[in-house]
């Protein structure tokens, strides 16, 4: 009776540590794709506890997780024919961990080639694998030597025109002032002397030798019409004479 307990005994504990050694515990971001006899169970495990029963069961744990990867520089030809370098990230997430299994070898390493081909045009499709691109952006982008002085030369004209564009603006703006001002000091004569009184007084506050003494428009306006006069008066006079 003793001898046939004992192998019972040491089968009994076999089966237990067969059974603990069974025992899976799965986070809530991971899934359990399970092989049964080589055949792929059509739901995922996961996530808390479950039995794999080996060797007729294999596992293969998936995260659900968000996975960022970089694309190596890729030459991108843009829609005006320049030739750049686009380094870009992409961002993934398995979204049928069966599929992602099943149908390639590395799902990871499968998405990051197909992003370096396409770019941009990987956003938001579902791949047949089971993993769903859900961005991908613009890293770095480096331009051509030749680009880049052409864009310079570029910024640098739109600079000066704009600045050309000001300068004229403003001269303009005194231009009409300037008329306004000789319209009203038109309409008032004595603003002109008030305004060379103002004008000495400044050249006055400077330590400076010079003396400057206005003299009215109309002055110099009389002085151009009289000295003609002056001077075929006498002619006049000679002639009267007998």
């Amino acid at each position: 009776m003793g001898f046939v307990g004992f192998p019972v005994l040491i089968i009994g504990i076999i089966l237990v540590l067969y059974l603990l050694n069974s025992i899976k515990i799965l986070r809530e971001y991971e899934r359990a794709v399970i092989f049964r006899l080589g055949r792929a169970l059509p739901e995922p495990k996961g996530p808390g506890l479950f039995l794999v029963f080996r060797p007729l069961d294999q596992m293969v744990r998936i995260s659900l997780r968000q996975e960022v990867m970089e694309v190596p520089p890729q030459d991108v030809i843009t829609r005006d024919n320049v030739t750049i370098k686009v380094n870009a990230v992409v961002t993934l997430r398995v979204i049928d961990p069966t599929l992602a299994v099943v149908k390639v070898a590395n799902y990871a390493y499968q998405t990051s080639q197909f992003a370096q081909t396409t770019l941009r045009s990987v956003l938001g499709e579902v791949e047949p694998f089971g993993v769903k691109v859900q961005s991908v952006e613009v890293k770095q982008v480096d331009l051509p030597e030749q680009m880049l002085r052409a864009m310079a030369k570029q910024a640098e004209a739109a600079r000066e025109a704009r600045s050309k564009i000001i300068h004229a603006e403003g001269e303009f703006n005194a231009a009409q002032k300037l008329v306004e001002a000789a319209h009203l000091l038109a309409t008032e004569p004595l603003t002109m002397q008030l305004r060379y009184l103002q004008t000495l007084t400044e050249i006055g506050v400077e330590k400076n030798t010079t003396i400057v003494f206005p003299l009215p428009v109309d002055i110099l306006s009389l002085m151009r019409d009289g000295l003609p006069r002056i001077a075929t008066a006498p002619a006049q006079i000679e002639t009267k004479q007998p």
